[in-house]
């Protein structure tokens, strides 16, 4: 049906039976309810529970009630999904459309959350990846073109946005494993060109920026004239936050398939209009800060601006530190785990190829010894295999978005684009070798002669001069405005055969290490407080 009516328009309380809210398998961890025999199709079978869940997600949805979706959403959906459907599916929309008057917009709603699950805990086939994308198109047309008047939680536009990006590089993955593909399948990929298309991606993320308005809103912002960031993108004046929201998250996405297809300037192009410097929307949500951060970090790793990957990686990894505790509840905590890995072994990486410690927290630093210190030493011996090994677990699953040639004789193509960015990182290390040998011999003198800094790297003068001349390119990169980004710990120019280092002692600041301290026995007190009271 045509879709215009806002959600909260009209009173939606009556029909329904109130005590399925204080049902106890429905809010107290549904300690009754059983999985299904296994083979039985779960499809075509609507438990009561779920009966419940549907038509008061439904009500909510419709009165605005965004704590109350938010609580099922994270709360009811992911028990009702760990108790009744673990490995299998979860009912058909067609079978719970009646619970809600055949809603349209909410039966998208509930079909995104339906293949969501489906990829989480099962494997899905070629014909529901392809109904999948159908959803998302239709979900997406309608928040573009229709009069969606609803608000919902962040985390669920989030995770729209995550999952539609993830499904695409779930099917270009699929698809780049011709071998393992049946004739069936080869025969209906042919038919589906336009399916989870890379263009068609990039095209509705950007539909979703442009038709928000959010880069306006953005912009306002800074000049003080809205207030987007400080309501967390909700609207509390009886208007919708789903467009507006699912806007600014795009940004984010768009980096995240930028990165994905190894367009680093583009990706940190497309997230120029947030400053993750300060707070936004995107730190509302814990996978949302992470992704962020963790792609930020990638790309200027890859673009050799280490500082602003450095301080990122230290930014999001110490509060993940003071935090980890109170996501451990949360669906996403394998997921954060996961990423925070990957981002320890990034900074590693960072940190290798510039030395900056000073840079990072003391508790990231510690964590960072503890995982990390051995192959830290190995890499600033320009050991290349460490540097394989690090960056083979904590890159991004690259893609390959062209179509394949059905044509000639098949094979897997899936790790092409990832051997080749790692080809071109190791290409880098190579060509870095030298520089932390001049490095160590720059920091122990003032002025050293070009022979003599030679004879102690045991290379010919020629080949010093060239190294000297990548340190400072190697060092020095420009910036997305055009400015130059100096890497260097170390400085120095080249005058008459000799070689002169600048002055690169800082400043000892002992405040900051005795208030540390001071921090550390506040917590030791407390904690042995707490133990005595105990």
């Amino acid at each position: 049906m045509a879709y215009d009516a806002g959600y909260g328009g009209r009173d939606y309380g009556g029909g329904y039976d109130d005590s399925y809210d204080d049902r106890p398998e429905f809010r107290d961890g549904f300690r009754d309810l059983q999985p299904p025999e296994p083979g039985f199709d779960s499809t075509n079978y609507v438990p009561d529970v779920v009966k419940s869940f549907v038509v008061y997600l439904y009500r909510h949805i419709r009165q605005k009630n965004v704590y109350e979706i938010h609580q099922m959403y994270e709360g009811s959906f992911q028990k009702l999904s760990e108790r009744l459907f673990k490995q299998s599916y979860w009912p058909a929309v067609e079978m719970i459309a009646p619970y809600v008057e055949n809603d349209h917009v909410f039966c998208l709603l509930y079909k995104e959350m339906w293949f969501r699950h489906l990829y989480a805990r099962l494997q899905p086939t070629l014909e529901q990846r392809c109904d999948s994308w159908d959803n998302y198109c239709n979900l997406f047309q309608v928040i573009l073109h229709g009069n969606v008047n609803m608000q919902l939680p962040n985390q669920w536009l989030w995770d729209m946005v995550d999952e539609f990006i993830y499904q695409f590089q779930s099917f270009c993955q699929y698809r780049a494993k011709l071998k393992q593909r049946t004739d069936h399948e080869l025969a209906l990929l042919k038919q589906v060109d336009e399916v989870w298309n890379v263009i068609g991606v990039m095209n509705y993320l950007q539909a979703l920026i442009e038709k928000s308005m959010i880069l306006q809103i953005l912009d306002e912002e800074k000049d003080g004239n809205v207030t987007f960031t400080a309501t967390d993108g909700y609207d509390y004046h009886g208007g919708t936050n789903v467009l507006k929201v699912l806007g600014y998250f795009s940004i984010v996405g768009l980096l995240r398939v930028h990165c994905l297809l190894g367009d680093y300037q583009s990706g940190l192009r497309a997230l120029s209009p947030i400053d993750i410097n300060q707070p936004g929307v995107f730190n509302t949500v814990i996978g949302c800060q992470i992704t962020t951060i963790y792609y930020y970090g990638f790309a200027n790793l890859m673009l050799r601006r280490y500082l602003n990957a450095i301080k990122s990686f230290n930014q999001v990894l110490l509060y993940i530190f003071k935090t980890k505790q109170y996501h451990q509840r949360s669906s996403q905590y394998d997921q954060i785990l996961k990423k925070n890995e990957q981002m320890y072994a990034l900074l590693a990486i960072c940190l290798s190829l510039c030395p900056h410690p000073k840079l990072v927290e003391e508790n990231v630093n510690n964590l960072l010894r503890e995982k990390y210190g051995e192959k830290m030493l190995r890499m600033q011996r320009s050991e290349e295999a460490n540097f394989d090994e690090l960056f083979s677990f904590s890159c991004p699953k690259f893609v390959t978005p062209s179509l394949p040639n059905y044509n000639e004789p098949l094979v897997n193509f899936n790790q092409d684009a990832y051997r080749l960015q790692l080809k071109l990182f190791l290409s880098e290390v190579r060509q870095q070798q030298l520089l932390s040998g001049i490095r160590s011999f720059l920091k122990l003198y003032t002025t050293i002669s070009i022979s003599k800094l030679a004879s102690f790297m045991d290379v010919n003068e020629p080949t010093l001069r060239v190294a000297l001349l990548m340190y400072k390119h190697k060092t020095h990169v420009i910036n997305d405005d055009g400015s130059v980004l100096s890497n260097a710990d170390v400085d120095f120019y080249v005058a008459d055969d000799m070689v002169h280092i600048a002055d690169t002692k800082v400043t000892k600041h002992f405040g900051d290490y005795f208030i540390q301290h001071i921090s550390k026995f506040d917590e030791i007190i407390n904690d042995l407080d707490q133990v005595q009271l105990e």
